[in-house]
């Protein structure tokens, strides 16, 4: 039979009972709580039972019982249970990351003002408990050899200097780029042809008109990307530039060698396969003994609208491993994040679907779009990425900044604090 502690003293009081013997009392008892620190809510449940006990006592005593409850918790105000500091958990891996860099001033061959290194890390991004992060990512602004279609929201940031690679560069290292990447997309045969010869020039005005680490890249045609980079690698002689890329499908050895020769770094690209990126890094490694410090891995961005998930745990398989102690895949990742431009809810004005809720003004989606796949990627271990809108690089720069401990210092609270 089960009672209320008031249907049980109301049943009592129906009767003259001068004692009670044996009576075993049991229940529960729910108590309300506020929010306040761990030790305050243990004060206060504390508390509320031995209000309990009090008022059953009075209830007892009323009925002409003598009261035999005594309260069996003590009270916490003030009091401390036990001490223990917060310990983050911590995890040791086997292998550091390589670092890389990317540019190289006066004294080591080169004429650059300023360098990036990229890699070095020992644990997870932004595990500062862990390890520290000796270099925190570095971002790229994509620059192009002749004008080409761009969404609107990119083309009104460089619609005045789009005709002149070098003058396009300058706005990007204005805009906060840390490195500028020069794409010579008109060498594609299927649009202007441009000898590498020519492209090459390109090269070297980009590098005369900014001071910042260059990368390289061709048109993406896999007949003729090889030639135009080892033109490229051989004009900036020295400078350590990026030469993107080199792929499983293309002269990866002439890519390769002309790095070697010329003292620059190899992007080695894959399509979100993680035995490829194995094959490639390999091949460039121990086939052309490529120096190991003058490799970089891109294994390609699906971004925010289709199948960033994808990209994100491909590379984070990646730095897994290569924490891990796989030698084929400790090595710095880069991100074309600019891809998240290709998604359409970054660019089209409104939504193709009929009935669909509004998009909201693109102005904003786009480098919405942008900064959502590069700070997702970051968290994957991505140290380069390379990025188009203003807006979008510096509020990267500024996430970057937050989760490395740079600046912003975040207010953890209690739920770190507190001592129990």
């Amino acid at each position: 039979m089960k009672l209320t502690l008031e249907e049980f003293f109301k049943l009592l009081s129906q009767y003259e009972i001068e004692e009670i013997e044996g009576l075993r009392l049991e229940g529960d008892i729910e108590i309300e709580l506020e929010e306040g620190s761990f030790a305050g809510v243990l004060a206060e449940v504390a508390n509320e039972i031995n209000l309990a006990i009090q008022h059953l006592n009075n209830a007892l005593a009323k009925l002409g019982i003598s009261p035999a409850l005594q309260p069996q918790v003590e009270r916490l105000e003030g009091k401390v249970l036990l001490e223990r500091k917060f310990e983050p958990f911590r995890v040791s891996y086997s292998t550091a990351i390589q670092e890389v860099q990317l540019g190289a001033k006066r004294s080591e061959g080169g004429s650059r003002e300023s360098v990036v290194k990229l890699g070095g890390e020992k644990s997870l991004p932004f595990y500062l408990f862990d390890s520290p992060q000796p270099n925190l990512p570095v971002i790229s602004i994509d620059v192009f050899d002749k004008p080409i279609p761009l969404p609107k929201a990119v083309r009104e940031h460089y619609g005045d200097v789009m005709e002149d690679p070098a003058e396009w560069a300058k706005k990007a290292v204005k805009f906060g780029a840390d490195v500028v990447t020069i794409h010579l997309v008109s060498t594609d045969p299927l649009l202007d042809d441009t000898p590498p010869s020519e492209a090459a020039k390109v090269v070297e005005e980009v590098l005369q008109a900014v001071k910042v680490p260059i990368i390289v890249g061709g048109s993406g045609n896999k007949e003729k990307d090889p030639v135009v980079l080892e033109k490229a690698a051989e004009a900036a002689e020295g400078e350590r530039v990026l030469l993107a890329s080199a792929t499983l499908d293309m002269d990866w050895e002439r890519i390769g060698n002309a790095a070697k020769k010329h003292n620059q770094v190899v992007l080695s690209w894959t399509q979100m396969d993680i035995n490829n990126q194995k094959t490639l890094n390999r091949y460039l490694l121990k086939r052309l003994k490529l120096p190991k410090d003058s490799l970089v891995m891109d294994p390609t961005t699906a971004a925010l609208g289709y199948g960033l998930d994808y990209a994100y745990t491909n590379m984070e398989r990646i730095r897994l491993a290569g924490l891990k102690g796989d030698e084929d895949l400790a090595f710095p990742i880069s991100s074309g994040t600019t891809n998240a431009w290709g998604a359409r809810e970054a660019w089209m004005k409104d939504s193709p679907i009929e009935g669909d809720t509004p998009w909201g003004p693109r102005e904003l989606r786009g480098p919405l779009w942008e900064i959502v796949t590069g700070l997702t990627l970051s968290l994957a271990g991505v140290d380069l990425f390379m990025m188009m809108h203003p807006a979008a690089v510096a509020v990267m720069k500024e996430l970057i900044s937050t989760l490395c401990g740079k600046k912003n210092k975040i207010e953890t609270g209690d739920w770190v604090e507190a001592e129990i």
